[in-house]
């Protein structure tokens, strides 16, 4: 009875403190650093990474906050959008700090996520991502969306960054962009969430150094201290 109690003691201390552990990140996302990063779920109800190698790899870590208000959403929307998937991408590593090939990622403020989909049928699917088309990164999506029989679905794009924005005001946060190609961003503005987008996140109106037609990128605002 002991040793049971003993365990269950155990147990719950190690709870308690994982439950209270919170990171901490220094600088920008362009030049910045991470502590005690948290690694983004495997998968969820209605989400998967775009490759659980580079998950494994370590290519997914974030602030703890921004994983908090991550799963917040993917769970909102499981109810109020339950045929829709999603697919997210990279986002850091554990500590921060540079994050090949990428220019910002740095202190785990910042997440890619793979544009939703739905195949000729009108089903909403993971969008396929392998090692051939860098796991997603290299595939390239028309002026109107299409690709190879997959068309973005913009409604649930539009949806989860509404989500996003709701979880972290929820939190007290805030998004601070999103990037996506201007090209195709009228597309979110034809949504149901259209007004709210327009109203409350901020887009990047200028085209990035890659296209980021097949994945939106995420800064997340959260109060960093000074890089040292």
């Amino acid at each position: 009875m002991r040793i049971l109690q003993l365990i269950l003691t155990l147990l719950l201390l190690t709870t308690t403190f994982y439950c209270v552990a919170e990171s901490r990140c220094f600088g920008t996302t362009a030049d910045g650093r991470l502590e005690a990063g948290v690694n983004l779920p495997v998968s969820g109800e209605n989400f998967e990474p775009y490759s659980r190698i580079a998950r494994a790899f370590g290519r997914t870590y974030v602030h703890s906050e921004v994983n908090s208000i991550f799963v917040d959403a993917y769970k909102k929307l499981a109810s109020n959008a339950p045929k829709k998937r999603f697919m997210y991408a990279e986002s850091g590593n554990e500590m921060g700090g540079e994050f090949y090939p990428h220019k910002t990622h740095q202190n785990g403020l910042s997440v890619d996520f793979m544009v939703p989909v739905v195949n000729e049928k009108g089903e909403s699917v993971y969008l396929p991502t392998n090692l051939f088309n860098k796991f997603g990164y290299d595939l390239e999506f028309s002026e109107t969306g299409d690709l190879d029989g997959y068309q973005i679905d913009f409604e649930a794009m539009a949806l989860h960054i509404q989500q996003l924005h709701l979880s972290a005001k929820a939190r007290g946060v805030d998004l601070w962009r999103v990037i996506f190609d201007p090209v195709l961003q009228p597309y979110l503005f034809e949504t149901s969430v259209s007004r709210y987008l327009k109203e409350n996140v901020e887009f990047s109106k200028k085209r990035s150094w890659v296209r980021h037609d097949e994945h939106y990128h995420v800064d997340f605002e959260v109060q960093c201290e000074e890089a040292s």
